[in-house]
């Protein structure tokens, strides 16, 4: 297969493990691992796989100009990203922030437009204001079933995430030219790991491992292995073929991988906020990353 075929194929796998994860995590929180506790187990174990990993991988030293660069991403790719993530999930439910997540092109054109001056035309902007519409509509009205307390809240903290993971897909770019993905995810996730520990740390002492049941301590290690370490390798792996643009519309699949698990194991539901919200934000992504009409192309 081409490289590009490969890439395609890293960033499906990236939306099946995500998508499946929504509910996998829920599990897990708050009943046996509040949310920042579970980001310091999940960014600790990953910081120890990427540096293991490492010493297999090319030997490079980063340049110190980079390190600015480096801690952005390790702020909105692993701190922000992660943290309003669980936190958001810990009040929602996984379809309703899967459907959130799916915003994450949207954001990423707005940045690109801001950070990068790209063209914004009438086409776009009106794919903007329908997606954004479609997030605040279900921020506002979308209930949630389960144990999620607060999903207004929680809707929202996933938005910030979405916003956070865009802001990462842009700062991260101009490193995969320059150093193996090995090379810098390491320290990547140093530095997040070194944010997260003082929200963590706290909510880490609190768990109570002999009372957590054997399928739990399997979902969070899924949660480490899969859903952190696999996941940023095959984002790194897709990102060196393809736009950041481009990756992010493979969160489209995530709210339908996300509502099958979810439905069939009964750990969520489908109402007419969620479905309503997901046509106008899916409609709107639609929008906003469409290629030109033949005519110009």
């Amino acid at each position: 297969m081409s490289k590009r075929t490969w890439a395609l194929l890293a960033a499906t796998m990236v939306s099946v493990i995500y998508g499946v994860s929504f509910t996998i995590a829920k599990d897990v929180m708050p009943t046996y691992v509040k949310p920042f506790g579970f980001i310091l187990l999940r960014v600790f174990g990953a910081t120890i796989l990427f540096w293991f990993v490492s010493f297999f991988g090319p030997k490079e030293k980063l340049q110190l100009n980079d390190f600015p660069r480096i801690i952005a991403a390790a702020f909105f790719g692993v701190a922000l990203n992660m943290l309003t993530f669980f936190k958001g999930l810990s009040f929602t439910s996984p379809i309703s922030a899967a459907v959130i997540m799916v915003t994450t092109p949207i954001i990423v054109l707005i940045l690109s437009a801001i950070i990068m001056k790209e063209k914004m035309i009438k086409r776009k902007i009106f794919g903007i204001v329908l997606g954004l519409f479609g997030t605040a509509f279900l921020i506002l009205y979308g209930k949630s079933v389960g144990n999620a307390s607060n999903a207004s809240w929680g809707n929202f903290l996933v938005f910030i995430n979405a916003f956070s993971y865009a802001f990462y897909l842009i700062v991260v770019k101009k490193l995969m030219g320059k150093y193996n993905a090995f090379t810098f995810v390491k320290w990547i996730y140093t530095f997040g790991l070194l944010m997260v520990i003082p929200f963590g740390w706290s909510e880490y002492q609190e768990i109570h491992w002999h009372t957590i049941p054997s399928p739990i301590l399997w979902e969070i290690g899924f949660v480490v292995l899969f859903t952190t370490f696999f996941t940023y390798l095959f984002n790194l792996l897709s990102m060196r073929e393809l736009k950041p643009t481009t990756v992010a519309v493979f969160i489209y699949l995530q709210p339908l991988f996300a509502t099958i698990f979810a439905i069939s194991l009964g750990k969520d539901e489908l109402t007419w906020v969620k479905i309503i919200s997901a046509i106008l934000i899916f409609v709107g992504v639609y929008l906003v990353t469409m290629k030109k009409s033949f005519q110009s192309q």
